[in-house]
């Protein structure tokens, strides 16, 4: 499957989802989300993803990262608790995540962006460990960490390869959203 012949899903809000819905104000002229308008756990996957960009393009460690993050402007705003189990967890888990990305993706995964693989790696692992979070909303996170640090279609590519892997690492979630649409 070439990468212009991914299914793109539509990026709806999931119904389950019961935060208040973002001012429309909230985005810059680019369409990503403006600063005050972040979750923490928006700002965790944000620091987490500079992380693992370190770790893939650097090969930096874990506790290197970990410290020099969190001397960064903002962090205190992020939900380290968060950040600390996707930074991490992605990094000791990164043969396990590539595995499960790998068969999706039209290339290999060397030829992937340093960036939309990290963002993969974030889904991915929310996915398998993150339970609270819905299936939709690790989408919709990674699709937005996607366009806004990553390629100008990058995120089509993110969409996919996680649209692709949702069934299988969510299926009763994604059986359910069906049901839902069905009925």
């Amino acid at each position: 499957m070439s990468h212009s012949e991914l299914p793109e899903s539509p990026e709806l809000p999931d119904p389950a989802d019961t935060r208040a819905p973002r001012p429309a104000g909230a985005r810059t002229s680019t369409g990503a989300r403006k600063a005050s308008a972040k979750s923490p756990r928006t700002r965790a996957r944000e620091f987490a993803l500079q992380g693992l960009y370190q770790h893939l393009v650097g090969g930096n460690e874990a506790q290197a990262i970990d410290r020099f993050t969190r001397d960064l402007s903002g962090f205190h705003k992020a939900d380290s608790v968060h950040f600390d189990a996707l930074l991490h967890g992605a990094i000791q888990e990164a043969a396990e995540l590539d595995a499960l990305i790998a068969p999706l993706l039209d290339r290999k995964l060397e030829e992937i962006s340093p960036i939309e693989r990290g963002v993969m790696w974030i889904g991915t692992w929310e996915f398998l460990h993150a339970p609270d979070v819905p299936w939709r909303v690790v989408l919709n996170e990674c699709i937005e960490l996607a366009k806004e640090f990553g390629g100008t279609d990058g995120y089509k590519y993110v969409n996919a390869v996680l649209n692709g892997l949702a069934p299988r690492l969510r299926p009763l979630e994604t059986e359910a959203d069906r049901a839902r649409k069905g009925a």
